[in-house]
C-alpha cells in the first residue's frame, strides 16, 4: 500500500507542477506551499537516513526545480520502501528541537498524508488566482491507471 500511496504522491505532484508551469502566472503563494512540500518531504527523507537535513521546511524553490526535486524525493522514497526495514523506529529532533521516535512506515505515511494537505491548499491558491488546478483526487487517477 505504501508502494502506491507514494506512487500517487509522485503523480499528483508531477499534475501539480505542470499546472504551475503552464499557468503563465506568478503565483508566490502556491509556489511557496508546493516548496513547503518538497522540502518537507526532503527532511523526512534525510531523518529516515539518520542525516542532518540541509534544507529548511520554508525554503523558497524555484518552479523550473520542482520537477528535479519532486523526481529526487520520489527516487530515495522508493529506495527507503525497498532496502529499509519499515518496522525501524528512527529518532530525530523536529525543527523546534524536540526528539521524537517513530517507526519508519509511519513516517512514510505522514509524508503522503502532509502533501496531500498541502496540494489541496496549492489547488485553492490556483483558483483564487484563476488558474484551474488538476485533479488529483486519489481514486480518480487510481480508477484512470496512473497510479
Amino acid at each position: 500500500m505504501l508502494k502506491d500511496l507514494i506512487r500517487y504522491t509522485d503523480v499528483a505532484n508531477r499534475k501539480m507542477i505542470a499546472a504551475f508551469q503552464g499557468s503563465g502566472k506568478a503565483l508566490p503563494e502556491a509556489e511557496r506551499l508546493f516548496s513547503h512540500i518538497l522540502n518537507s518531504t526532503r527532511i523526512w527523507i534525510s531523518r529516515i537516513k539518520g542525516e542532518t537535513p540541509v534544507v529548511d521546511r520554508f525554503d523558497l524553490l524555484p518552479v523550473e526545480e520542482f520537477s528535479v526535486w519532486n523526481q529526487r524525493n520520489i527516487e530515495e522514497l522508493y529506495h527507503i520502501l525497498e532496502h529499509t526495514d519499515l518496522s525501524a523506529r528512527i529518532s530525530y529532533p523536529n525543527s523546534q528541537g524536540d526528539k521524537f521516535n517513530d517507526v519508519i512506515s509511519d513516517v512514510l505515511f505522514h509524508v503522503v498524508n502532509h502533501s496531500t494537505y498541502h496540494r489541496a491548499q496549492v489547488a485553492t491558491q490556483f483558483r483564487i488566482n484563476g488558474v484551474k488546478p488538476p485533479a488529483t483526487d486519489y481514486f480518480l487517477l487510481k480508477r484512470k491507471g496512473e497510479i
